[in-house]
């Protein structure tokens, strides 16, 4: 056999393991649909992803500040960020938006999914109507749909039908990370931990905490611009988060 048909003939490669080297598992019913839907988007969707850092003391400020209004309610900055991100959203519909062949459909509607890490993997239960609600309502919601997701009593009308994400893998110590749209969502939001860093304010090196975010989305209908000002925007709010509603 000549050299350029060895190279054109296929290789097997076998990997030669004893039954007692491995261990299968059938794939549980939530993994086989989360590998359905990352398929559904990470292959057919065109991402692409901005990343902006944010100053967090006075939003750190204006939590701590929260438990005098309600101390039974326990505000995180997850929360935070849902109500932050629902605000935002409604100067920005594209990225409130899906696709939809020759069509984009703009929703009137901001529910916000939240991914919640269970033992079979990632479900996303959702906070409806999150522009509508106050922070202390969108923190005692959170809250009883991640029990319920972690004891697996959630009801299909509780983790279907956001029309936005929020993936937060702050508690993990994970500076930064890109997150996968949720279809038929048009973007995503991935939160890193806030991590006190030097960072120069005002020509002085002050020591800060800061936190980085990404923002997934579906080139077809959001276009980098649009995307970046969102952030800025985000960021805006975040940095300023007086205008946030109790």
């Amino acid at each position: 056999m000549d050299i350029e048909s060895y190279l054109k003939k296929p290789k097997e490669i076998k990997l030669a393991v004893e039954a007692d080297e491995y261990r299968e598992e059938l794939l549980s019913s939530v993994r086989k649909t989360i590998a359905k839907r990352l398929i559904a988007s990470k292959a057919p969707v065109p991402h692409f992803y901005v990343t902006t850092e944010i100053d967090m003391e006075r939003a750190i400020y204006f939590r701590k500040s929260l438990k005098t209004h309600k101390k039974e309610i326990h505000v995180s900055f997850n929360d935070v960020m849902i109500k932050t991100v629902a605000m935002v959203l409604k100067k920005f519909p594209r990225l409130n938006a899906s696709f939809r062949g020759n069509k984009i459909r703009y929703y009137n509607i901001i529910h916000i999914g939240m991914a919640v890490a269970i033992e079979e993997g990632l479900i996303t239960p959702v906070i409806r109507n999150a522009d509508k609600k106050s922070l202390f309502d969108i923190a005692q919601e959170s809250k009883e749909l991640v029990e319920k997701a972690r004891e697996k009593k959630l009801k299909p009308n509780e983790y279907t039908g956001s029309t936005f994400t929020i993936s937060n893998m702050a508690m993990f110590d994970v500076e930064n990370f890109s997150a996968i749209i949720n279809p038929p969502e048009g973007a995503i939001l991935a939160v890193g931990s806030i991590i006190k860093k030097p960072v120069v304010v005002d020509n002085k090196i002050e020591i800060r905490s800061r936190m980085k975010v990404t923002v997934s989305c579906d080139h077809r209908i959001i276009d980098g611009v649009t995307a970046a000002e969102f952030l800025q925007e985000l960021k805006k709010n975040l940095e300023k988060p007086i205008g946030i509603i109790l």
